[in-house]
């Protein structure tokens, strides 16, 4: 796929108030930290489009982009919350469990995972949320250039096993660098097969 175009919409504090459900979507979704924006403006071949932090917990909202006049890109809250209260934590979870089960284009989740470590427990259980809610999701491994392919592959295979203890199939995984452009193509060219495989909104 080709990126012409990838443009800010709108920040949004719930579901309702996002763009009208006209167009596919893809949802971009980890634990605070791993590198969700940095991922996002690799993909769309922007610096600056998803904002970048060195303080985690930083997206608050559900932030729309729109890439080339034909898709949604969604940059939501990261679960972990570091540093938040309990009731911040409480009003981002609700507002990310409205968005999953009520927005009707949401085609699929990309679920990040940091590749730099074992399987932690607040991913896997995020992952099951999604699969309680029977929303279709992939997983992306991130931050690869950052420790060694072995150590990298090692840990999607201890993630992926892990799955296996409550899954009966896996989803689909990719591993990727925001910095070294890595996994780029294999994402772009993923959401592009669901654009051209589902019906028209």
């Amino acid at each position: 796929m080709l990126i012409k175009s990838a443009k800010y919409l709108i920040s949004s504090p719930s579901y309702d108030k996002c763009p009208i459900a006209d167009k596919p979507e893809y949802a971009f979704i980890g634990r605070s930290n791993v590198g969700k924006s940095s991922l996002i403006n690799m993909l769309v071949n922007q610096k600056n489009l998803a904002k970048t932090s060195g303080t985690p917990g930083k997206t608050q909202l559900i932030n729309h982009f729109i890439v080339n006049d034909s898709w949604y890109l969604v940059d939501l809250p990261g679960y972990g919350y570091a540093k938040r209260s309990q009731k911040d934590r409480n009003r981002w979870e609700q507002m990310i469990e409205n968005y999953m089960r009520k927005r009707k284009n949401l085609f699929q989740v990309f679920v990040l995972i940091d590749s730099r470590h074992s399987p932690q427990k607040n991913d896997l259980e995020f992952i099951q949320k999604l699969g309680l809610w029977q929303i279709p999701f992939v997983l992306v491994f991130t931050k690869a250039d950052k420790e060694k392919p072995t150590a990298v592959k090692r840990n999607e295979q201890l993630f992926l096993n892990k799955m296996r203890e409550s899954w009966q199939f896996l989803p689909q995984s990719f591993i990727t660098s925001a910095d070294k452009k890595q996994g780029r193509e294999d994402l772009l060219h993923f959401i592009e097969s669901c654009n051209n495989n589902t019906l028209q909104i």
